[in-house]
């Protein structure tokens, strides 16, 4: 389901959907025999296969301000949520938002500066497995990115972007199993051309 908004002065996208799959899925709790997975009744290490899985999302994607419909300036906010099965996904539920400012300097009509945050929240099945392993149980995933999108060229955009994630992947052990994986600053370059 999907609805545009129909003023011309401030466009939005509003969705709301989701999915239901029939293939088998690994089961993140329990083995093939019944047991639970990591624990120390798990002999085979091979998780049960469940059938379906499924997922929902809603998508919000609104401009909120512009000082003209001849403007090139605008400011726009996102929002997104999944959420799906707890049991045969890793990740059972996320969002992100942000807010965007397009034609941020004067003469840069197609630039775009964004900043966002996000969250993803290790499944019930996942945390389940972690404890019954013994290894530490994961939580959340937090993330935050800036990045400036710079129409270099009719034809080319260049787009440095930079995030910091909190625990990643919820709170992981490194290679050693010693010592949890620490904070993250990523920066990053994504370029595209337009032939």
């Amino acid at each position: 389901m999907s609805h545009v908004t129909k003023d011309p002065g401030l466009p939005g996208i509003y969705k709301l959907g989701g999915y239901y799959d029939t293939a088998k899925f690994p089961d993140y709790r329990y083995n093939n025999q019944g047991k639970a997975l990591g624990s120390a009744a798990d002999t085979t290490g091979i998780p049960r296969w469940d059938r379906g899985n499924w997922m929902v999302y809603g998508i919000i994607d609104q401009m909120i301000w512009r000082p003209s419909l001849q403007s090139p300036q605008s400011v726009g906010v996102f929002a997104r949520a999944t959420g799906n099965g707890g049991d045969r996904n890793m990740i059972s539920f996320a969002i992100d938002a942000g807010i965007n400012l397009k034609a941020p300097f004067k003469g840069r009509d197609n630039d775009t500066v964004g900043l966002g945050w996000g969250i993803g929240r290790a499944s019930s099945g996942q945390r389940r497995y972690d404890r019954n392993s013994g290894a530490p149980v994961q939580g959340n995933e937090n993330h935050l990115e800036l990045t400036y999108q710079a129409q270099v060229m009719p034809w080319w955009v260049m787009q440095p972007d930079f995030q910091y994630v909190w625990h990643p992947s919820g709170g992981v052990t490194d290679w050693t199993g010693n010592r949890l994986v620490g904070n993250e600053a990523i920066f990053g370059l994504h370029s595209n051309i337009t032939f």
